[in-house]
């Protein structure tokens, strides 16, 4: 046995209906569309979402709601997570490198310092944006808050 003599199955492949093809074949005349109508004739294209005439949903549904082309999404960063990381590589300053470099956020993301956990040891953060209780923390230990304009 070897793959030159590989052969599907008996019966599992069909020929596909060759339609419009003269009344010998059987499928002849209208070409299994029925006769006249709109969707005998060639180029019908029902509309997306069309519904027989019946109002279509993406009309009976109202529109909501609103997208802000100046919203700046921001990547979240804990205390507790930046902490564990100062530990981790024995270093005092956290930056937006050191975070790409520790799989933590992309390159090309916004990133704000949040509070949530302790934070043991005195830290200089370079990021995008700070919430309040994470700048306090910050500076309750003695470190330094700078953020990056962008």
């Amino acid at each position: 046995m070897d793959l030159s003599n590989l052969k599907p199955a008996e019966g599992s492949i069909k020929k596909p209906k060759r339609i419009g093809r003269g009344q010998g074949s059987g499928r002849g005349g209208t070409a299994t569309r029925g006769h006249k109508g709109q969707k005998s004739r060639s180029g019908y294209s029902k509309k997306i979402g069309f519904e027989g005439g019946q109002m279509p949903l993406q009309r009976r549904v109202p529109k909501y709601g609103f997208t802000n082309p100046t919203r700046k999404e921001y990547k979240g960063v804990n205390l507790d997570v930046i902490q564990t990381l100062a530990e981790k590589i024995k270093t005092d300053k956290i930056d937006i490198e050191t975070l790409v470099k520790a799989g933590l956020v992309s390159g090309k993301t916004l990133v704000k310092i949040l509070g949530n956990g302790k934070l043991t040891m005195k830290l200089d953060v370079k990021a995008h944006a700070f919430s309040k209780s994470a700048q306090e923390a910050i500076e309750s230990r003695k470190g330094t808050v700078e953020k990056i304009t962008f």
